[in-house]
């Protein structure tokens, strides 16, 4: 059957087919939250005045096959403006599924039509999920690009929930619980278990931002509350997850007050743990551990069965679902730099950088061994597990 494909400006459109839509994104088995028409219409009224919105959607008869909503900004590349497309949801959205259910060569014409329509230097996909043993949908404009890369985001720890969980953990793990469990009793915090709706939404987020901001990353200015545009996005998303039962929160309170909490999405028994935060005075208490905990003995008692780490960094990563994990799922960065003289010249960039590369790093290593070591600064170990960046790290 041919495919008829149309270009739309707006998820949030009265006219947009929401029910096409849902119907196409439960169809896509690696689907996430992040995927979710309230989280991309939050997403699309925080964009920025210079970036454009423009919707890719491709059907076969009145089944919507394909949903590809790409905004369009310039970024610069050595002080070089270039025109890049980016998916809805960059960088907030932790992990995203590519809602496509075409096949090769109806994705090429899909090509076709983004590059006449939105010309570009380059195209990227960030933090996109891929089933295991399944070709992405993308594969094939990697042939068609003039250059292309797919690079490894990050492994994100997962643990599967089973009856093994009613024991205590063993190991290491068990002696850090049961610290931070007495410095909690003693000091006479209580856990909350927290399922928000729309309405309850908007006071705990405001609870929760005040806990950011006087934390280490409020400090840094990395949190999800950070910047207006962010929290507006974050503010309007969770509203509109929680209106659909989707939220849920962990929280450790002290005489009525949040002193520390974890933040999640849950759909399909899957929990994505998103962000945390506490105050900085009761660092010492363990409590991320703890909180943790709490959400695999939730898991427990309402028969989810993963808890997600939803986001953590390539390297280094402090997330302390690492202690529990029982596998790891893998997220994917697609950069397919377009044959327009701007797309060759940062893909020609990108070859060169990465034959020279090797060899800087190299120069770098030499460079620091030579260094006194009172210059040596020490490098900060972020506590609780906490996030380098919002858009790089677990949040």
């Amino acid at each position: 059957m041919v495919m008829r494909f149309e270009w739309r400006t707006s998820l949030c459109a009265a006219d947009f087919p929401a029910t096409a839509y849902e119907t196409l994104r439960l169809g896509v088995s690696d689907h996430t939250p992040f995927n979710n028409l309230g989280w991309l219409c939050a997403a699309e009224q925080a964009l920025a005045e210079d970036q454009r919105l423009h919707i890719l959607l491709g059907w076969e008869a009145a089944e919507l096959r394909l949903c590809l909503p790409l905004v369009a900004s310039r970024e610069r590349f050595a002080g070089v403006p270039f025109r890049v497309l980016h998916h809805l949801g960059y960088p907030l959205a932790d992990r995203l599924a590519l809602l496509s259910l075409l096949g090769g060569e109806d994705m090429h014409e899909a090509l076709l039509l983004i590059r006449q329509r939105l010309p570009h230097a380059l195209l990227q996909l960030n933090e996109l999920s891929e089933p295991a043993g399944e070709e992405s949908a993308v594969t094939a404009w990697m042939a068609r690009s003039s250059t292309a890369e797919r690079r490894l985001s990050c492994r994100v720890p997962v643990h599967l929930i089973s009856e093994a969980d009613h024991q205590e953990v063993s190991g290491d793990p068990r002696y850090k619980l049961r610290r931070a469990r007495k410095r909690i009793a003693a000091c006479g915090a209580q856990i909350r278990r927290i399922t928000p709706d729309a309405l309850s939404m908007a006071a705990l987020l405001q609870t929760i931002s005040e806990v950011e901001a006087v934390s280490w990353k409020g400090d840094e200015g990395v949190g999800i509350f950070a910047t207006a545009r962010s929290r507006q996005w974050i503010e309007r998303a969770f509203t509109a997850l929680a209106g659909q039962g989707l939220v849920r929160v962990v929280m450790l309170e002290l005489n009525g007050r949040c002193i520390s909490y974890r933040l999640g999405l849950l759909e399909q028994g899957r929990l994505y743990d998103y962000n945390l935060a506490f105050l900085p005075q009761y660092a010492d208490l363990g409590s991320g551990r703890v909180l943790l905990e709490e959400w695999i003995r939730w898991g427990l008692d309402e028969h989810w069965h993963w808890i997600d780490a939803s986001r953590v960094s390539l390297e280094n990563s402090s997330h302390q679902l690492h202690e529990r994990m029982t596998g790891q799922l893998e997220h994917w960065r697609w950069s397919f730099y377009s044959w327009r003289p701007s797309g060759l010249a940062l893909g020609l960039a990108l070859r060169i950088w990465y034959r020279c590369k090797p060899a800087v790093q190299q120069w770098r290593a030499r460079r620091a061994n030579k260094k006194p070591a009172a210059l040596v600064q020490p490098v900060a170990i972020t506590p609780e597990g906490g996030h380098a960046s919002p858009s790089h790290s677990q949040r």
